[in-house]
């Protein structure tokens, strides 16, 4: 072995013990691990594949999960209405062409589009059956009643508007999540997922001769509920919560902005969610639960707030020094790149070329590929074509773009 290595690597098995109790922190030999990675890229006599190791060793112990930045998808479980009920809905107005995105099956989207990030909008079905019946299919004369099974069964529903647009490539949460799993299994050593939910209890005016369902309010149990589903399907040591996060210290906010988030080695292989609603579902899913302790998702929330972590900004063009201060100071942001079809249309790249120059943790699309109908060949992908690059406003020297997403 060149002396080198051999440095890296007694450094990296020393480096292991780091201070107790605190999960995922800094490795202390950080400063020599970094300098020694750095005499190994010069040497031209380090193969090549013992390299990769040696960065993804050096980025479990030095590299934060919020120094990293992923590509996510947006609505991850959409799939466009079918060609006729879109024609219908077009030829009452031009504003549903906001629906024309179609997503592949979720490991599809983990696995060749390299996302790292998802979006699934839930509807409570406490008793099932609520959304079985899709009542805009009478508008192009076909069966309104859906032939899967699982539309009858209690528990979480994904789809976008009830009765309109409806057509999703995993119809239960338990079912999206199992998705995830299922690639996760198959690559255990992956960047940490995040999961964006959405819950949706809105009730829509009858339109189009349609009367829609009635949601179920998201009430403290039924975010009860929510949490106890993604529970069923993800054991406790595979998920980053608020309370490990948190770490022992009195508020999450503490934690993140003084210890900070984990190193990648402490994270990988695992799913952490957030709460994309405000209002009176997030004061729900606060309520008993100070600083999210017990719960599973992470809140949008804003500075100053002790459960403030996670911040929700869409818009990257509306403040766009917002951004670049909330993940300079410690919180973990997700943006969008597009919204509405517009960009795509239009190929139109500045809110996605501000969003990645943000450094937001998650970059959302509508657009991992390009929609050929467009004809203006616009996606969004992370520069250097990787599953991560290192943020642009907070990471280290230790990071490496091609050291984050660990080899097998």
């Amino acid at each position: 072995m060149h002396r080198a290595a051999f440095i890296v690597v007694a450094l990296l098995l020393s480096g292991l013990p780091v201070h107790a109790g605190v999960w995922g922190a800094k490795s202390r030999l950080c400063p020599q691990l970094t300098a020694h990675l750095a005499k190994l890229e010069a040497s031209p006599r380090i193969k090549a594949g013992y390299l990769a190791r040696v960065r993804n060793h050096v980025a479990d112990r030095c590299v934060a999960l919020n120094e990293t930045q992923v590509l996510g998808t947006h609505n991850s479980y959409h799939i466009q209405p079918r060609p006729e009920l879109l024609s219908a809905y077009l030829a009452v107005s031009s504003v549903f062409d906001e629906w024309e995105y179609t997503h592949p099956p979720i490991g599809q989207q983990l696995e060749s589009e390299r996302a790292r990030q998802l979006e699934i909008d839930v509807y409570a079905d406490p008793d099932g059956g609520l959304f079985a019946h899709r009542g805009a299919l009478t508008l192009i004369d076909e069966d309104p009643i859906s032939p899967d099974p699982l539309m009858m069964q209690p528990g979480f529903k994904v789809l976008h508007i009830q009765d309109a647009d409806f057509e999703t490539n995993c119809t239960t949460l338990v079912g999206c999540l199992h998705a995830v799993k299922d690639w996760s299994d198959a690559h255990p050593h992956h960047l940490p997922i995040m999961i964006l939910i959405e819950g949706e209890d809105s009730a829509l005016p009858d339109l189009f001769g349609i009367t829609f369902a009635v949601p179920v309010p998201l009430d403290s149990t039924q975010l009860d509920a929510l949490d106890a589903e993604i529970r069923s399907v993800f054991p406790a040591r595979r998920l980053i919560t608020p309370d490990r996060v948190r770490r022992g210290l009195p508020t999450l906010e503490q934690a993140v902005l003084t210890l900070g988030w984990p190193r990648l080695g402490a994270v990988r292989g695992k799913v952490l969610f957030t709460f994309d609603n405000g209002g009176a579902e997030r004061a729900a899913y606060l309520a008993g639960h100070p600083s999210l302790s017990g719960r599973i998702l992470f809140t949008d929330s804003q500075p100053g707030q002790p459960e403030a972590a996670f911040v929700k900004v869409n818009d990257p063009l509306a403040n766009p020094a917002t951004i670049p201060s909330l993940v300079a100071q410690g919180y973990v942001v997700r943006t969008r790149s597009d919204a509405d079809t517009l960009e795509a249309r239009s190929g139109d790249t500045t809110a996605r070329d501000a969003a990645i120059a943000s450094g937001a943790q998650w970059v959302s699309t509508d657009y991992p590929e390009p929609n050929p109908d467009f004809g203006t060949g616009y996606s969004l992908v992370i520069p250097g074509g990787v599953p991560a690059r290192c943020n642009p406003i907070n990471a280290g020297p230790a990071c490496r773009d091609a050291g984050l997403e660990r080899l097998p």
